[in-house]
């Protein structure tokens, strides 16, 4: 199908260490879909701000510029688009 992203990522419970994102763009932002039945949050330390990431939130993020990860979550399953 068309998409205006050049690539998509299909992370399945894997923590996801902090880090930039290499092959993003630094003027455009990323989409990332969290989906499954886990308790994740989502951490930007550049900005010292932790999101709650349940099943069904959607982030925008400028990944080339803002490091970011999803740290060890107890409990569920994991998948997430990005």
């Amino acid at each position: 199908w068309p998409s205006i992203y050049v690539s998509i990522d299909v992370i399945v419970n894997q923590e996801t260490p902090p880090h930039l994102d290499k092959v993003s763009a630094p003027s455009l932002l990323d989409l990332l879909v969290s989906l499954g039945t886990h308790d994740a949050q989502f951490h930007i330390p550049d900005l010292g701000s932790i999101f709650g990431y349940q099943p069904g939130t959607m982030i925008y993020l400028a990944g080339k510029l803002l490091c970011h990860s999803v740290p060890k979550w107890e409990d569920g399953e994991r998948i997430a688009l990005a």
